[in-house]
């Protein structure tokens, strides 16, 4: 009986896929910005004993309501991001999914209005195997059907995770998914898991195939609520960058997860660290934490206009690191403009800070003579010739916008 639906199953992505198409959806011309729940809220689904906390109605509606408000909005964060465990654990008797009935009594569509209501969007996720991660039913051979029902609630982005499946199914069941997408005919921003599972299985990752069919795409592990986390996902992107920064641009991006920006263990200086490399990275900013309660310091950082800049730039090109010492990295991205965004990175955990020098020949820079802002201290450093200089503080950054002088 296994083998008979695994056959199936293949007759059914083959069916999908059999004609070579692209997302083109037009949707993710720069970096999605908004919030998701899971690296803070996971999968508690006890709404009894901690009705806050919970994944449930109560909490998506007190985070649509602290973007429009508390000035995410404005700065670009539009979207609202449900993730794993909201649905019920039965599909219903038309085989569609549905929300939990007791934590989200109102259901999907509700919340879809009400973000629309308030200028946001609502994303939500999916499995591209018979379960999702948390157990919850998944989308294998109900693509179409479940493509359908997310487009009739509303919502505008569709994180599709990869648990309980085969990774060599993917190639095609992704891109399946993305044509069903396109077939309601309502613009869902795609999110993939797809290269993070191939990758974890050894399997070599297809970028170009994985550009064409998502608009964003998960690459590496769950990012993790440490500094450790933060600086493994750094290490991955600087050492990997051969294999896949060259296919983030308008409409597809590498997802280093979210920003954990206002949670628990990042200090002020390395909350900047992950807000600067994020930004550096072309990366989706997605925040996870409690907008409720989030710190002022923290949120200056998560709203910091001119490092957003850099981040939604319209050139769309991935940074990349340029140089590496034992405790100092340099990265660089190219901005619109002819600018360059430069981020200097102090990664020693003791000390004081210390004085880095580097050279515009290891930027590339050609001009001789460039203008150079502080995007952290909203600052003019003024003007230099030959190399860029900066003192940088243990676990911290100094990002700075570089402009050529004509």
């Amino acid at each position: 009986m296994k083998m008979e639906r695994s056959i199936l199953w293949v007759v059914l992505l083959s069916s999908f896929t059999s004609v070579v198409e692209s997302l083109d959806n037009g949707l993710a011309l720069t970096p999605p910005m908004g919030w998701l729940d899971w690296e803070r809220f996971r999968c508690n689904i006890d709404c009894v004993h901690d009705p806050r906390n919970c994944i449930g109605e109560r909490l998506f509606m007190d985070m649509i309501d602290h973007l429009a408000a508390d000035g995410f909005k404005a700065a670009g964060y539009e979207l609202v991001n449900i993730d794993d465990c909201w649905a019920s654990k039965e599909r219903d008797a038309k085989g569609r999914l549905q929300a939990d009935p007791q934590r989200f009594p109102h259901g999907i569509k509700h919340l879809s209005d009400y973000a629309h209501s308030k200028g946001l969007k609502l994303g939500i996720y999916a499995d591209f195997g018979n379960h999702t991660c948390g157990g919850y039913p998944g989308s294998q051979y109900h693509l179409e059907t479940d493509a359908q029902t997310f487009a009739e609630w509303g919502v505008d982005m569709l994180k599709l995770d990869g648990c309980y499946t085969h990774v060599q199914d993917m190639d095609a069941g992704y891109p399946a998914m993305r044509k069903a997408l396109n077939a309601t005919g309502r613009p869902i921003i795609y999110s993939c898991s797809w290269p993070d599972y191939q990758r974890a299985s050894g399997m070599k990752v297809n970028y170009t195939n994985i550009a064409l069919n998502c608009n964003l795409w998960r690459n590496y592990a769950d990012i993790q609520d440490s500094w450790n986390s933060v600086t493994g996902i750094i290490d991955y992107y600087g050492n990997n960058q051969d294999l896949f920064a060259w296919a983030a641009g308008p409409g597809h991006w590498n997802d280093p997860d979210m920003l954990i920006i206002g949670d628990f263990s990042l200090n002020y200086s390395q909350s900047k660290v992950q807000m600067a490399f994020w930004a550096i990275f072309a990366a989706p900013l997605l925040m996870s934490n409690d907008l409720r309660n989030i710190s002022s310091e923290a949120k200056d950082i998560l709203l910091n206009e001119e490092v957003i800049a850099v981040n939604q730039d319209p050139l769309g090109k991935q940074g990349l690191r340029v140089d590496k010492g034992d405790d100092f990295e340099v990265w660089r991205r190219e901005l619109s403009g002819g600018s360059i965004a430069v981020v200097l990175f102090n990664r020693a955990t003791g000390g004081s800070d210390h004085e880095f020098s580097v050279s515009f020949k290891t930027l590339n820079v050609t001009a001789t003579a460039v203008t150079a802002r502080d995007l952290f201290a909203h600052k003019d450093l003024g003007t230099f010739k030959g190399s860029l200089n900066a003192q940088v503080n243990p676990s911290g950054v100094v990002m700075v916008k570089m402009t050529p002088q004509h």
